[in-house]
This record gives structure tokens, sequence and C-alpha cells, in this order.
């Protein structure tokens, strides 16, 4: 297993250990790595270079961004207000990353189910 498959799947199992064996949860491959989904939402993903990628709705799009570490998700040339990307440096720490998981949850969980 190459190291960045290592750390992928080390950022996965914490994440997975925050989330506790939530039911709605599911996860999927998707945007080249792990995904982790509420309810057929996207919830977060992660990357291989340690980012992950979380749903935060367009409302709290401009608040998450105020955090450090957050960039706009952009696909292709199209701005995708409600996702963002989270450093690894920003998520070192398991409180970093349950708070961010949390901020997440937060917007997600309110979607009807898919």
């Amino acid at each position: 297993m190459s190291a960045t498959s290592t750390a992928m799947a080390y950022l996965a199992d914490r994440i997975r250990d925050i989330l506790d064996g939530d039911p709605r949860i599911t996860e999927k491959t998707m945007f080249g790595g792990l995904t982790f989904l509420l309810n057929g939402h996207i919830l977060v993903g992660c990357r291989k270079d340690g980012r992950i990628l979380l749903s935060v709705g367009k409302d709290n799009n401009e608040a998450a961004l105020a955090r450090p570490g957050a960039t706009q998700m952009i696909h292709g040339e199209k701005v995708m207000r409600g996702f963002i990307w989270v450093d690894a440096e920003a998520i070192e720490e398991d409180d970093d990353l349950r708070d961010w998981l949390t901020t997440a949850e937060r917007w997600v969980a309110a979607l009807p189910p898919k």
C-alpha cells in the first residue's frame, strides 16, 4: 500500500471512529477518494493528500471558508458553493476533525433522505 493510500485509510478510520457506527452513514468511492454519505447525501470525503471535502450548505459557505484551512471546492471551472475543502493541517487533531464533521452533519442531517 502506498503512503498516500495509507494516509487516506488512516483518515477514513479517524472519521469512522468519530461517526461511531451511525446507521445513517454509508461509504462510497467518489471524487478520487472515499466519501461518507449521510442519508444518501455527501457528508465528508477523504482525499489521498489528507484533505477532506465537506458539505456545509450554501447558507453556511462563507462562515466555513472563514475558518483556517478551508478553501472553496471548484469542479472544472464551476464554483461549488456549499462544498469546501479542508487542508490536512487543519484537521490533525481529532477535536478539529470532529468539529468540522459536526458542522457538516448539522447541514446534511436537515436534508430529506435520498
